[in-house]
């Protein structure tokens, strides 16, 4: 049946291979056109996670032989100040999906089609976060760097050894560039490059190892909920919604907050259930058949399997994390559909290629017109935390500026109401509390220096006893001693940090002497 339905299909939907001449080419016009659609947030300021990836990184501020040992040491400070081990930060967003164009198309797609679910790619509103936010430039250059192994792997497999290690020490997301290489191999070649294989899934157990202690050091593994159903109800909710994103690019948010499902009746859930169904049993006729398709609904399944809270940790859903998951979707659609076009004569009817093309035409200039609006959240914090709060009223941002807004209009009941509900969402950031205009008013009733105290003492609780402590650890120590006012311990903790050694050795004298000088 296969074999008849090849022999059927159109020579507009065949596939061939781009040449790198070609492939440089559509990625010099991808890079102009998504420097067009993310123009608005060029001029942003850093914000959120980058504070901690450049603003306040010490060790990206000074180029040195032994900075950079550092940054590629899993275990070094420099590694547990970004939470994650991931070394390779770059924006590589346009060539990245220049190479997805060409491994589409080497995968067995037309070349109009696969440039076209590229460039839906390259325009997607979920991308924007991960194109426009400084800290989440490891997201593209991992995600250009699997391409490129990919790519490399069937005719220069060393390389691309070289590449997926790479990709994985960009983000970790890349290994699903393991199980699709040796799918595309396994449907394309006929035959699978065991060995060269070996070399990457080696890389990647190394890579894992040195990912998850970091990862757990940072005590954010915390779980959606303590019962495992509503757990798992959880995540394949979270598996709709991100189905729906990337065929509607509705619901694409910063800092998502979706509430567990508690209910078998939650229809999010029941989609999502029926969506993953349907997907498996797509893949099972993709594998019986043998044919690539199989390779995206892999590559798509892997991709969502280290976000599935399998490893919880506290904030479950991202619009970046579709970033790895919407090619897998993409060229898993784009199969079924080049079969579902073998139904018809070897000339198809002639509306239906015009028909297809003016399709996704519409569709590409509608996520670009989106996207370009979602730019313009990224070039300011006050709109991206504004943005949160507009699709999660309930959640942590929505909480805060609910209780400015009732601090600044003398209702200190509602905003300590606002402030304990931010708090139990996973909230934690003391210093923010004390250092917030808007919520100054507050400043003086003991509730304030209450909630404050008993935030300051979850940092204390976490950090304490942690073995081996980096230097910004103990001088988060000191400073949520300093809160409790523990000027003692807080004396303690700086003095223990500088005799850790480090980039930040000046700066921590300092705040001693400081913190010295402060009445008993």
């Amino acid at each position: 049946m296969a074999k008849r339905r090849a022999e059927r299909r159109p020579a507009w939907a065949e596939g061939g291979a781009l040449a790198a001449r070609e492939v440089a080419l559509l990625a010099a016009g991808f890079a102009a056109l998504a420097l067009a659609v993310y123009a608005p947030a060029l001029t942003g300021p850093f914000l959120s996670d980058d504070l901690h990836y450049v603003a306040t990184n010490p060790y990206v501020h000074d180029l040195s032989l032994e900075n950079l040992v550092a940054i590629f040491d899993p275990g070094s400070p420099a590694t547990v100040f970004v939470v994650n081990y991931a070394p390779v930060h770059l924006l590589l967003h346009a060539i990245g999906a220049a190479l997805l164009a060409a491994v589409f198309v080497r995968a067995g797609l037309s070349r109009l089609v696969g440039i076209g679910a590229a460039l839906v790619f390259l325009v997607h509103p979920a991308n924007v976060e991960a194109v426009a936010w400084i800290s989440q430039a490891k997201t593209p250059a991992a995600f250009a760097l699997s391409m490129a192994a990919l790519l490399a792997h069937p005719r220069r497999p060393a390389l691309g050894v070289l590449l997926f290690g790479f990709a994985l020490l960009a983000k970790p997301t890349a290994a699903f560039a393991l199980p699709v290489a040796m799918l595309l191999d396994w449907t394309r070649e006929r035959r699978i490059a065991f060995a060269w294989l070996a070399a990457w899934a080696a890389l990647l157990a190394g890579y894992a190892v040195a990912e998850f202690a970091t990862h757990q050091r940072t005590g954010a593994a915390e779980p959606v909920a303590e019962d495992v159903l509503v757990r798992l109800r959880t995540s394949v909710a979270i598996g709709a919604r991100y189905f729906w994103m990337a065929a509607t690019s509705l619901g694409v948010s910063t800092f998502h907050e979706p509430a567990p499902v508690r209910s078998w009746l939650d229809p999010v859930w029941l989609a999502g259930a029926a969506s993953m169904t349907a997907i498996a049993v797509r893949a099972g006729v993709a594998l019986r058949r043998r044919s690539p398709e199989i390779a995206f609904w892999v590559w798509a399944g892997a991709s969502f399997f280290p976000i599935s809270q399998l490893f919880p940790f506290l904030y479950p859903m991202a619009d970046r994390y579709l970033y790895f998951i919407l090619p897998g979707l993409l060229g898993g659609v784009l199969f079924v559909a080049r079969d579902a076009s073998a139904r018809f004569a070897a000339r198809p009817p002639a509306w239906l290629p015009r028909a297809a093309a003016i399709g996704a035409g519409a569709l590409v200039l509608a996520f670009a017109v989106h996207s370009f609006a979602r730019a313009g959240i990224w070039a300011s914090p006050a709109r991206v935390i504004a943005d949160a709060a507009t699709h999660y009223p309930d959640g942590r941002n929505a909480s805060i500026l609910e209780a400015k807004r009732a601090a600044l209009a003398g209702d200190s009941d509602a905003a300590f109401a606002a402030l304990r509900r931010a708090w139990e969402r996973g909230f934690n950031r003391f210093e923010q509390i004390q250092g917030d205009p808007g919520l100054a008013p507050l400043r003086g009733d003991p509730r304030f220096d209450a909630l404050v105290n008993e935030i300051a003492g979850w940092w204390v609780s976490k950090l304490s006893d942690r073995e081996h402590p980096t230097q910004m650890e103990l001088r988060t120590l000191a400073i949520a001693h300093l809160a409790r006012r523990e000027r003692a311990e807080a004396i303690t903790a700086l003095e223990r940090a500088i005799a850790a050694e480090g980039p930040l050795d000046a700066q921590l004298r300092e705040e001693l002497a400081q913190v010295r000088q402060m009445p008993r």
